[in-house]
């Protein structure tokens, strides 16, 4: 079965096919994912709050990132999977961000890479795609530097911010990004960018406008309880029914009522009638 390609993603945006992408960052979640039709997979740098439980996605590192991307490449047949570029492995030298893209490609299997930034990493997108490997785009609230934007706040609400913000995804496009991750944007700013720009655009937090939208599966699911982003939508209360069977569960053991006949296993009862105690088992006199 042939994965989605870029092609692919790039012509849903000339024939208006709205693209959904979700995050996974294991093998069962994402054959599940896969399974149900989604044609991008992100492994994002999220799971270091949703999955490794830090206050942030800086701690994570490549061995985190590429552990969790061979899983969910696993896990996959039809997805094209991304890999997200962590914090200061793209940024220190195009060189630098050339051989760590091209470990999420050649080790951990992934069809493409997402770093952050625009005009600023214009440069590292365009020698990261003239080496074959496909790039995705992030502009908006880019969680890497929530130290520098102060948290995480609205951005493009100023006219300087909104120009900045066109001017990342035109760079973008311009350095060979087969589309662009918008987070956090007025969603009326976002439809403009959407307009302005031939690659696609993947909203969370930016509104109907954009080509596609993406979320944190953890949010879609309620199974990550510590906060609820406004820009989420819970599908269902995963936390809930996780709770509940836990609950059942402990309660069965207590009382003996787990596990029955149904779940264990038999043997020849002559074999059992013969055995008797030896070797260490014996006192020693």
């Amino acid at each position: 079965m042939a994965r989605v390609n870029v092609n692919q993603i790039r012509a849903m945006k000339l024939t208006g096919d709205k693209i959904a992408m979700l995050t996974a960052y294991d093998y069962s979640t994402a054959r599940l994912v896969d399974e149900a039709g989604i044609p991008l997979i992100l492994v994002g740098d999220s799971l270091g709050v949703v999955i490794l439980g830090y206050d942030s996605t800086i701690p994570v590192t490549m061995e985190d990132m590429l552990h969790h991307t061979k899983a969910v490449v696993r896990g996959t047949q039809k997805a094209l999977v991304i890999g997200d570029m962590p914090f200061m492995t793209y940024t220190i030298s195009a060189e630098q961000a050339l051989r760590n893209a091209g470990r999420f490609i050649q080790e951990a299997g992934a069809q493409a890479v997402k770093l952050e930034g625009g005009v600023t990493v214009a440069d590292t997108v365009r020698r990261i795609v003239d080496c074959g490997i496909p790039v995705c785009g992030h502009i908006g609230l880019t969680p890497q530097s929530i130290n520098a934007l102060g948290g995480h706040k609205i951005q493009g609400k100023t006219q300087a911010t909104a120009q900045k913000l066109l001017d990342d995804a035109v760079a973008l496009e311009q350095a060979g990004a087969f589309a662009v991750v918008l987070e956090t944007v007025p969603a009326p700013l976002a439809a403009l960018v959407t307009k302005q720009i031939g690659i696609p655009t993947i909203g969370i937090g930016a509104g109907v406008g954009c080509d596609g939208q993406v979320q944190v599966i953890n949010d879609m699911l309620g199974s990550f309880t510590d906060f609820v982003p406004k820009h989420a939508k819970q599908y269902c209360k995963l936390s809930d029914i996780i709770k509940t069977a836990v609950t059942e569960y402990l309660n069965e053991v207590k009382s003996g009522a787990f596990p029955t006949d149904k779940n264990s296993f038999t043997m020849d009862e002559a074999i059992l009638a013969n055995l008797t105690k030896t070797g260490c088992c014996q006192k020693q006199e």
